[in-house]
């Protein structure tokens, strides 16, 4: 496990938090001391970790997590932006209302979840916000159009709070998987040995990055993207 600075007592939510490369960044918080919140439609339940029930596409539902959070922990000083759908269909085929959900959750939920808790970091000068974006919101991907647009708009909504927030001592940045083995995208295992450094990525790993971005030593990193994809995309 991870081990970083200034996380001790810190209160971090997590969204997307019951599984995969959520749960797994809520491990990594928790056990670096900080005081973990996971919105989850399925919550995990996690010793030390309170999870809540929340659809992030939800403004009510939104309002209603983040204060009981703030009433159980504390005001919220980190948040990772990780609730998300992969809908792997045709453009062709993609409906109205799937291309609607998909940015909602992605996209939506993340703007939702993340104006109800910055004017409480900027109230109290710190902040750290993590989104998880994906190496097909910069590069595209076929029959993934839905998710590809809400990741880039995701990783766009994390550049522009780090503009904008900078002066109140709160960082913004975009951590960019591709090839993780999840749950999410077990199905693409068979093209494991195709990445350059000859094997899929672990959710650990995805977490032990957003653990250091979230610390008190990435102070003076805001607005960036950071790949994690085994060098299957360079640039």
């Amino acid at each position: 496990m991870v081990r970083v600075e200034g996380l001790t007592d810190r209160v971090a939510v997590v969204t997307g938090g019951g599984r995969g490369i959520g749960l797994a960044i809520v491990n990594a918080l928790a056990a670096n001391g900080a005081r973990v919140a996971a919105l989850d439609l399925t919550p995990p339940e996690v010793d030390g970790v309170l999870g809540v029930e929340a659809d992030v596409s939800d403004e009510d539902a939104v309002n209603a997590a983040i204060t009981l959070v703030e009433r159980e922990l504390g005001p919220v000083t980190i948040l990772v932006l990780n609730a998300g759908i992969l809908p792997l269909v045709p453009l062709e085929e993609t409906s109205a209302e799937l291309w609607e959900r998909t940015l909602a959750i992605n996209l939506t939920g993340g703007f939702l979840v993340a104006r109800r808790t910055l004017p409480g970091m900027r109230k109290l000068g710190y902040g750290r916000v993590v989104a998880l974006g994906a190496a097909a919101g910069k590069s595209g991907g076929a029959r993934s159009a839905a998710y590809a647009a809400s990741k880039a708009g995701l990783m766009t909504l994390a550049k522009s709070i780090a503009a904008e927030y900078a002066p109140y001592g709160i960082t913004a940045n975009v951590v960019a998987p591709a090839l993780i083995d999840t749950q999410l995208i077990g199905a693409t295992r068979e093209v494991a040995g195709r990445i350059p450094v000859g094997r899929m990525g672990t959710a650990e790993e995805v977490a032990a990055l957003v653990a250091f971005l979230v610390s008190g030593e990435a102070g003076y990193i805001t607005g960036e993207v950071v790949d994690i994809n085994g060098g299957t995309l360079i640039d």
